[in-house]
């Protein structure tokens, strides 16, 4: 797992930055492996199927992203909600949706989440009912 994350980070950003952030998303992806593991025991509780931890998750990593991204870019940060090669007639439309979609980013991934483990521990139990 240590070498996949870190592939993983590496190949993305390069391996200098790789290094500053492989502690956050191995953590990140750790709890959130053992988490789901710990629901396929009989008996136990999955606590990725709350969606107040998914989106406190979310919500986390967005707020530390933002944070970071301002630090790095400053203000060219702004230029993520203009594409480049956009005409600048459509500046007034694209950038409002463009806003919004980044706000709703955390919301839809922590949803998502929440479903995917809602909707497969609700069919594993309902499978082992069955049985």
């Amino acid at each position: 797992m240590y070498k996949i994350i870190s592939r993983m980070l590496f190949d993305n950003i390069g391996e200098k930055k790789g290094q500053f952030f492989f502690v956050y998303v191995f953590t990140l992806f750790l709890f959130i492996l053992t988490s789901n593991l710990i629901g396929l025991v009989p008996y136990s509780f999955t606590i990725t199927s709350h969606l107040i931890v998914t989106f406190s998750l979310s919500i986390m990593s967005f707020i530390a992203i933002n944070i970071i991204c301002i630090r790095e870019h400053g203000i060219n940060i702004l230029s993520l909600f203009f594409p480049a090669g956009s005409p600048l007639a459509l500046a007034l439309l694209l950038i409002p949706i463009e806003i919004v979609s980044y706000i709703f980013r955390p919301i839809s991934l922590s949803v998502r989440l929440f479903a995917n483990m809602m909707a497969g521990h609700t069919l594993l139990k309902v499978i082992a009912g069955f049985a």
